[in-house]
């Protein structure tokens, strides 16, 4: 097994980091999207798919060795909503965009009569739910560069790589989100760049998924007899459970409200992405068949490493270029998500909770005119303690816990 140096990784990591933003930064400025109505559907369904985070590129992989078809629900759910509840996602975009509705937060509460304590009231569940999630995406960015590189995470706070991927992804949701004092406008150039890694992650694991396909064809195995061992139980129990929080997940997942609600140019577009993005989802779930099952054949089951078998397989194999491939793509999965979450979640914290205390204390127009300068500075603080705040979660949770168990 050929290990990657750590130099290697970083640059890569930083390129791809400056890729992004300039993707994002150029996308602001040119009238490329949304002005192209071909195009887009296109970017809205790309964007929709980062509801597939580092759980899905990875723990999907590791859940489908330990539990067979237990791992099919996060894919399922979404794509149930997709065929029958779409026309849910279109009504609430139309909504959101006759009420410049800025996040879930201020969807719920304008229902409502633009309750303020309603308002504050899922700011701070969404900001709990969050917590773990973020971690997840820390913690599976932190095991690919200890596969890659073959280098254990340091006991230490500032040896543990997952520090430093908290805080570079911080930056980049304070880079990608937080030009703008209005939260009411959208954010063009993010879009683009979520799109474009949603391209990259569909890419990096249908790569991985073929690797797995030949290697399993080149041992007298096909897919459908290795995976048949994996797959022919019965589904676990919370089977059907699951798929519901899936299925609400799409709406309800304040990413994914930000994504496919505020930020929707044209509701129109909804009909479209049912059919782009249910089919992302259905190659996402077809490719880890055979990833699985190869792994599940060169590695066994059960083990902790399992979630580790996207990297894992092309390193056995020798194809170092494939490895970095994959991890290119779950950092990917990590970014979108990080980003678009943080982004979501620091306009709740200073919309729904903060600027209400500090316009209630000014106490008159001036001042308070002074204060909503200061929106800024408190969403890029916001998004840097949320960092923080997941990190420590990742680091006082066990650090053999399963992605799917933080998901």
């Amino acid at each position: 097994m050929f290990l990657v140096s750590s130099w290697i990784l970083l640059l890569v990591s930083l390129g791809y980091a400056a890729l992004l933003f300039g993707v994002a930064w150029w996308g602001d400025r040119r009238p490329l999207y949304p002005d192209r109505p071909w195009l887009r559907p296109v970017v809205y369904s790309l964007a929709l798919a980062v509801y597939c985070s580092s759980w899905t590129f990875y723990g999907g992989v590791g859940s489908a060795v330990r539990y067979g078809v237990g791992y099919l629900p996060i894919y399922l759910g979404p794509l149930l909503m997709l065929i029958f509840g779409w026309r849910i996602i279109e009504r609430l975009a139309l909504i959101a965009r006759s009420e410049n509705v800025v996040s879930i937060a201020d969807f719920i509460s304008s229902r409502f009569g633009r309750s303020r304590r309603l308002a504050a009231l899922v700011a701070l569940i969404a900001l709990v739910g969050v917590v773990p999630y973020l971690a997840l995406q820390y913690k599976a960015v932190a095991m690919s560069l200890q596969v890659l590189t073959g280098n254990a995470a340091g006991s230490g706070v500032f040896t543990d790589p997952a520090l430093y991927v908290a805080l570079l992804m911080a930056l980049f949701a304070i880079l990608f989100g937080t030009r703008q004092v209005d939260a009411t406008e959208h954010h063009y150039g993010m879009m683009l760049a979520i799109a474009l890694e949603s391209m990259i992650k569909l890419l990096a694991i249908v790569a991985v998924g073929v690797f797995a396909y030949v290697w399993l064809a080149d041992r007298g195995d096909s897919v459908v007899r290795s995976a048949r061992a994996l797959f022919e139980g019965m589904p676990p129990v919370g089977f059907v459970s699951q798929t519901l929080l899936s299925f609400l997940a799409l709406i309800c997942l304040p990413r994914q409200f930000h994504v496919a609600v505020v930020e929707c140019a044209d509701a129109g577009d909804v009909r479209r992405a049912r059919w782009m993005f249910g089919g992302y989802l259905v190659l996402i779930s077809l490719m880890i068949v055979p990833i699985a099952s190869a792994g599940a054949a060169l590695f066994g089951t059960g083990l902790a490493s399992d979630d580790t078998l996207v990297l894992a397989l092309p390193m056995a194999g020798g194809n170092t270029a494939l490895a970095l491939v994959a991890y290119v793509g779950g950092f990917s999965a990590a970014t979108g998500m990080v980003i678009v979450s943080s982004i979501a979640l620091a306009t709740m914290i200073s919309n729904d909770l903060v600027m209400p205390l500090l316009l209630r204390r000014s106490g008159d127009h001036r001042e308070a005119a002074s204060v909503a300068s200061r929106v800024l500075w408190i969403r890029r603080l916001a998004i840097l303690l949320l960092a923080l705040v997941a990190y420590g979660y990742y680091r006082g949770s066990s650090n053999d816990t399963m992605l799917a168990t933080y998901g």
